[in-house]
């Protein structure tokens, strides 16, 4: 395993930015190489350089670049070199297109430290996995390939007013919903109960940490909070 993941930032806003350096120095195994602000001072950065960065950490919305144009830049001529995009860009089609092109991890402004943490540590567990093997066995592959998903539970030990049979339905739906994520009022409406016993069992599966709940910052008005599977979730916990 390398001692030290070289990062790239790309990101126009100087103090987010610094924000992130910051963090990352602080995160053990990784340091920061250099910082830009536009697609072109990213580029000339990785044309320039004899040993390209581990991560590319880039915003898409950068002044001198369409869309995801730098994304498919990056991705098409690095290919030893992982995209984390940070990013205020939440509409489907930007999300999909990215996870289609293979992006490492796709984090919404504003940032959950914790949630970047946990999304460097396992990038450092997944290279160090793969630098470590020369062959891999299915079950190996499934564990880092397949998506993790929820158990299935059954009605020893859940706590009075949560039903295994609903809370089954619950997460099956919160599986179909990994990147998007739920709201309390979305499950009330897609499987026909209240917007409260939505959100009572949004919250015991957050208790039990098979999800996690985010605040969305809108425009105006309050925060909206969303419940998505918790990206670290490990079966045998």
């Amino acid at each position: 395993m390398k001692e030290n993941y070289q990062v790239l930032i790309v990101e126009d806003d100087f103090r987010i930015a610094n924000i992130h350096k910051q963090f990352i120095e602080n995160t053990e195994g990784f340091i920061v190489r250099a910082s830009v602000k536009t697609g072109e001072e990213a580029l000339n950065f990785l044309k320039e350089s004899s040993n390209v960065p581990d991560i590319v950490l880039l915003d898409i919305y950068i002044p001198d670049v369409e869309g995801l144009d730098l994304f498919w830049e990056i991705r098409s001529t690095y290919r030893d070199t992982d995209i984390i995009i940070v990013t205020a860009a939440d509409d489907v089609d930007t999300i999909q297109e990215t996870v289609r092109g293979g992006v490492f991890d796709y984090i919404i402004k504003p940032v959950d430290m914790d949630r970047f943490e946990r999304t460097l540590n396992r990038f450092k567990e997944r290279r160090g996995f793969f630098e470590s093997k020369e062959v891999l066995g299915q079950d190996e592959i499934d564990t880092y390939i397949l998506p993790k998903s929820l158990p299935k539970h059954n009605s020893e030990n859940l706590p009075k007013g949560i039903d295994a049979i609903t809370l089954n339905e619950v997460t099956t739906l919160l599986e179909t919903e990994l990147t998007r994520g739920i709201t309390a009022v979305e499950l009330s409406k897609q499987i026909g109960m209240s917007r409260s016993t939505a959100r009572r069992y949004l919250e015991y599966l957050v208790s039990i940490k098979q999800i996690e709940m985010r605040l969305k910052y809108g425009t105006v008005g309050r925060p909206e909070r969303k419940y998505f599977l918790r990206e670290t979730y490990e079966q045998n916990e």
